[in-house]
């Protein structure tokens, strides 16, 4: 054999081990979940701590990055080099920045864009809601729709997810803002949902409109830091999960006027010490979440599972995990849940958000330096 030949049948076999090698590589990338296996699929590598995802008709993704960048993604799932510009000042500072952005159900008709985010005020910063029209790389015709009251320079528990259901109301989750006490005070912003028509008004049948001294924007009470917020799909109430202290992170059904307890009642505990928060896990007069995670997952993102690729999913509620750095699947029996997988534990990062993308698949952002976008496919047996 000469030593031509021997380097030619050398490099045959080397391309044959990295062809197994690449076979078995993709077999082993297959997920076994109890009802699907799925493959995770990295479409997007290189952003800045991505907050939240919306999907434009034409194909294209709108990202928005916590530093105040929003961004174009193409339907080559490549990302437009320019960001977005026209947006209101944003101060990204600690937990805050850009965070949600959600199309207006009738954008095809109207073409608003809303996005909350972290706005400064006198005082310091607090969380706020503006809309707008795309226009090539500019945001057009902005609108603040809303600004929370009190700012301070807290730089903790923003909350930031919006919902629209399809009468048009606007829901808008808020967290504490790192003060727990302001969780259960009428007359501030803080540790609530906002409830608002899509323009900005107030609803006259919001909840507190008649009471003296409160905010008329307020929907809700005792809330800690709702980042995961979605419309039920056969009921269309709202659902949202919040973080706990040290555990206690919970689901909830949100409904108008009710009190959610924090920092009453909660399963959680202070921080490195173990010790009670509040009168303990119950009173009567406040919620109990439909589900609580003890220790912390540290939750965001959520969607319920709809369209066709996931039809043994079909209706589970999806939640992100930052600290578990997983996606928990949850199965319900209308508000209970009977049943919770995790799924991806370790293997991709922090979870910020979780959507139900228009073809079916579910797509996630990872929070990072370099975030990534990913999406789940289903795989046949």
């Amino acid at each position: 054999m000469t030593i031509s030949t021997f380097r030619a049948l050398f490099v045959l076999l080397i391309a044959g081990l990295a062809g197994l090698s690449a076979l078995a590589q993709e077999k082993s990338s297959v997920i076994n979940s109890e009802r699907h296996a799925f493959r995770v699929t990295s479409l997007l590598t290189g952003l800045d701590n991505p907050w939240s995802m919306a999907f434009l008709p034409d194909g294209r993704m709108l990202i928005t990055e916590r530093a105040g960048r929003l961004r174009r993604v193409g339907q080559d799932f490549k990302l437009d080099p320019k960001p977005i510009e026209g947006l209101p000042d944003v101060v990204a500072q600690g937990q805050g920045g850009l965070l949600d952005v959600v199309l207006h159900p009738q954008y095809a008709q109207n073409g608003w864009i809303y996005w909350a985010y972290n706005a400064p005020g006198a005082g310091g910063w607090g969380t706020a809601l503006a809309r707008g029209k795309l226009q090539g790389h500019r945001m057009t015709d902005v609108q603040v729709l809303f600004s929370m009251q009190r700012k301070t320079r807290s730089s903790h528990h923003f909350g930031g997810r919006i919902v629209i259901d399809q009468a048009g109301m606007l829901y808008l989750t808020l967290g504490d803002r790192g003060d727990q006490a302001r969780a259960q005070k009428l007359d501030d912003h803080a540790g609530s949902v906002i409830r608002l028509y899509d323009d900005g008004r107030v609803p006259a049948n919001n909840p507190y409109t008649r009471q003296a001294g409160a905010l008329h924007e307020k929907w809700t009470l005792g809330n800690r830091n709702m980042q995961g917020a979605a419309l039920h799909p056969v009921t269309g109430e709202l659902w949202t999960h919040e973080h706990g202290p040290q555990g206690g992170d919970e689901v909830n059904v949100m409904r108008s006027g009710l009190n959610y307890g924090w920092p009453v009642v909660t399963y959680g505990v202070n921080y490195g010490l173990g010790t009670k928060i509040g009168e303990g896990q119950t009173k009567p007069g406040m919620v109990q979440p439909v589900h609580v995670w003890v220790p912390s997952i540290a939750p965001s993102g959520m969607a319920f599972v709809s369209g066709s690729q996931f039809p043994q999913w079909h209706g589970n509620l999806l939640v992100g995990a930052l600290a578990g750095q997983m996606l928990l699947r949850l199965t319900l029996d209308g508000e209970k849940v009977i049943k919770e997988e995790r799924l991806l534990q370790g293997r991709v990062g922090r979870i910020r958000d979780v959507r139900m993308g228009p073809d079916g698949f579910v797509y996630l952002l990872t929070d990072e330096a370099q975030g990534r976008l990913l999406r789940l496919e289903p795989v046949k047996p």
